[in-house]
């Protein structure tokens, strides 16, 4: 269960004040609750990609070298996509598995980027985010697909009201899950349900049922109807008695798009959100559930990232991963079941760049950067109300020769930069720098996919348009180099 720009601090098992999550309280309390859970990117295409191919962007292709230390994604008019690469429901498929994808995509949009070119029998969502209404003549609206063809169009045929923000989509995604699991329940093979709602995103949205329900505004009210929708596919497990042996993960992209203010969620104690490579942009709220198997109410304080899914499904499959690679991902089932923890470094990439380094509680700042003074003066802001010298700058700030650290154990807000004449500051990155030489020794960078943008590629004329009478005329192809101010 993969959520959009959802907070680590917007469940009430991670201290929401409201307590407007009660069916993940519950599946925290019988499950296990991951404290140091990261994403691999903090935005919301080279996150995707990093879970279904248990690489980092930097290798998987999912980043951009148009500039230094850019954030990129795949908006419609994006030429790239997943390429050259071993997706986790590939590799399901050698096991019998049946695999199927329920919400957005996000990984390219052209055909044969789709999911089902990718492994996933079954598809029913969007290749990209809920944006729009748009005209259809400069710009089309964005389809929702079942399977390889269209079925219609958001704002069109899958209506999002930006007013009042009613929208029924997530009820259906959530119906699209339930039907799933019984129908999947009855075959002797196993499956692997990938769930990924985008209502927490902005513009956020939620059905009648639960519009004007949460006191955080619509975006709680989309928070709460996602809650309603884990609920409901627990329930579903366990009603169909096959609880016991199914392996259940909830978390997010990334963290909480702060630049939406009030229609966005929360990142609790962390510095910063989305876009960021500081804790409030990358570490993100997550829970594991298997009764019988992971011990209830426990909190595992294992460093572990998106990559780890990858890893660890494919060992519940008992499937082996790609030898012709490097896999950024771990099995975490053992520290899960058994609490055996072990260090490992997390690395914060913001497109081409490193950024920051993690090993033990310890943090290092290689390069700082919030977004663009130019951006920010047209009222974007990732940080608002953040204002840390020598962290969160308009500029980009070049730390490498001396590195700027945090014990995140007990300054998880990233306040209180450690001395570097200290002996804990010297010691700390000598071994946090061990680990990025490591690290680098290894690198082969992915040939950037998201570096060529092309209005011609948009969703002009989406596989089953012609069934629907719904295909338009694209523009003549010009490919250009896609600028990303942030």
């Amino acid at each position: 269960m993969l959520m959009d720009d959802m907070g680590w601090g917007d469940l009430g098992v991670f201290g929401e004040p409201n307590k407007e999550t009660p069916n993940l309280d519950r599946m925290a309390a019988e499950g296990a609750t991951l404290t140091d859970f990261y994403t691999a990117n903090p935005l919301c295409s080279p996150s995707r990609a990093a879970l279904l191919t248990g690489r980092l962007p930097i290798r998987n292709g999912f980043y951009t070298n148009n500039a230094h230390a850019r954030n990129a994604y795949t908006p419609q008019e994006i030429v790239g996509g997943i390429t050259n690469e071993i997706l986790l429901p590939e590799l399901l498929n050698k096991a019998g598995y049946q695999n199927k994808i329920v919400g957005k995509w996000h990984l390219g949009h052209q055909y044969k980027y789709l999911p089902l070119q990718h492994g996933f029998h079954n598809w029913f969502g969007s290749a990209n985010c809920h944006f729009g209404p748009y005209n259809n003549k400069d710009t089309p609206n964005i389809p929702v697909f079942r399977d390889n063809e269209m079925v219609g169009r958001y704002f069109e045929e899958f209506k999002i009201n930006k007013e009042t923000g009613e929208s029924n989509y997530t009820q259906i995604l959530i119906e699209e899950a339930v039907d799933f699991i019984q129908s999947a329940s009855k075959s002797p093979n196993p499956f692997f349900l990938y769930w990924t709602p985008d209502s927490s995103h902005a513009p956020c949205y939620a059905s009648r049922k639960f519009l004007g329900k949460s006191r955080r505004g619509v975006y709680g009210d989309a928070v709460q109807e996602l809650d309603y929708g884990v609920g409901r596919i627990l329930n579903e497990v366990q009603s169909l008695g096959i609880d016991n042996n199914t392996f259940v993960f909830f978390t997010s992209d990334n963290g909480a798009a702060l630049v939406s203010q009030v229609f966005a969620g929360s990142n609790g104690p962390f510095l910063c959100g989305k876009q960021t490579t500081f804790e409030g942009g990358m570490r993100e709220p997550a829970i594991a559930w298997w009764p019988g198997v992971i011990p209830a109410g426990t909190v595992s304080h294992q460093v572990s990232t998106v990559m780890d899914l990858f890893s660890t499904t494919l060992s519940l499959a008992q499937v082996a991963s790609p030898g012709d690679r490097i896999i950024d991902g771990l099995n975490i089932l053992p520290s899960l079941t058994q609490g055996k923890n072990i260090e490992r470094p997390v690395f914060y990439y913001r497109g081409n760049e490193l950024m920051a380094a993690r090993h033990g509680l310890y943090k290092a700042h290689f390069w700082c950067w919030t977004n663009s003074m130019e951006e920010f003066n047209q009222g974007i802001d990732f940080c608002p109300g953040m204002d840390l010298k020598g962290m969160t700058s308009h500029e980009q700030l070049n730390h490498t020769d001396q590195p700027i650290l945090f014990h995140l154990g007990r300054d998880p807000g990233e306040k209180y930069q450690i001395n570097p004449q200290s002996d804990e500051y010297k010691a700390a990155i000598m071994t946090i720098m061990q680990q990025v030489e490591k690290h680098k020794e290894t690198l082969v960078f992915g040939k950037p996919q998201l570096n060529v943008c092309d209005q011609a590629v948009m969703h002009w004329s989406p596989p089953g348009c012609e069934k629907r009478n719904d295909c338009l005329k694209p523009p003549p192809s010009k490919p250009y180099m896609c600028d990303w101010p942030h």
